[in-house]
């Protein structure tokens, strides 16, 4: 996609105009009709080239990263609707949760040669909203579409919060220093429980690891177990709306095109409410208004 192209399409899909973003997708397909990609990096190799998908075999490729396939897999449900089977080629670590997924015929390993299935049509992830002509208000919405046995966690509070602070490789000017958050290690009727990755409980700065987080099937256990999760923009947060668990998600002021412009209500997760920096990199202020909404959920459940 050019950069004029990429800046309309990204300008669109901000003010919830994906009608306008499908039409740029549309003409992007036309434009690059017949052309090779294989040369791009692999999460900017478009693969779905505008043929129908009804009555085929489908083969859906993650190419992106960990937290775009949990959000994108909800697309599973319709696109099983129209197509003969659905095969999903995703992360390794991720294929129990996908499992679950309601359209899943079965899934394959992603790795760097070609898939291990035979199929009749295929299509990146991400394009799905695309495929189905996506709109707000025909978004694919219903929770939980990935399920998970739930961890069995010692309550110790009337406010049980998983924490994330680091953002994965593909953002980490998304992630939120550790020592921002430690003033909710502080908040009365709070436990706070960290989910960094690790397989046993570890002291970071304030907070205790939960432990039992070094798988994502761990941590979508945990997630369930707790009350409440706070994540920046990450794995963990799209996890936490795909399981339907209530999740705060911590956002830059120049945030990603998926969470639209200026709301607090999340498109895509209903069990999500968004805060937003109002300057570049104040997170003070989020955490505040954080700490501020803690205290009035810890009085609602007293």
């Amino acid at each position: 996609m050019s950069e004029d192209l990429g800046a309309r399409w990204f300008s669109c899909m901000l003010r919830g105009n994906l009608e306008g973003a499908w039409a740029v997708s549309d003409e992007v397909l036309r434009r690059d009709a017949g052309r090779e990609h294989w040369h791009l990096p692999r999460h900017q190799q478009p693969v779905w080239d505008g043929t129908p998908l009804e009555g085929r075999r489908v083969l859906v490729r993650c190419y992106h990263g960990l937290g775009d396939t949990i959000q994108f897999i909800r697309y599973a449900r319709p696109l099983r609707t129209i197509a003969s089977e659905v095969i999903v080629w995703a992360q390794p670590e991720l294929l129990p949760l996908l499992e679950t997924a309601s359209g899943v015929d079965r899934t394959e390993p992603l790795h760097d040669g070609a898939p291990d299935a035979e199929y009749d049509a295929d299509v990146e992830i991400m394009e799905l909203p695309h495929v189905f002509r996506s709109t707000l208000g025909t978004l694919p919405c219903e929770v939980p579409y990935l399920h998970a046995p739930r961890a069995s966690v010692g309550r110790d509070a009337p406010l049980m919060v998983g924490l994330v602070a680091r953002a994965g490789d593909w953002g980490t000017r998304r992630s939120v220093p550790l020592e921002e958050l430690a003033p909710l290690a502080e908040v009365e009727g709070v436990s706070v429980r960290l989910l960094h990755p690790c397989a046993a409980p570890r002291r970071e700065g304030p907070f205790i690891t939960a432990g039992g987080t070094d798988t994502i099937l761990g941590t979508a256990s945990l997630i369930r177990a707790l009350d409440l999760i706070i994540a920046p923009d990450t794995m963990p947060a799209h996890l936490a709306g795909a399981l339907g668990a209530p999740v705060w998600t911590l956002l830059r002021r120049e945030a990603d095109w998926r969470w639209l412009h200026e709301r607090d209500v999340c498109a895509w997760y209903p069990s999500m409410r968004l805060f937003r920096q109002e300057t570049d990199g104040d997170w003070g202020s989020v955490v505040q208004r954080v700490l501020a909404a803690l205290r009035v959920e810890v009085a609602r459940r007293r």
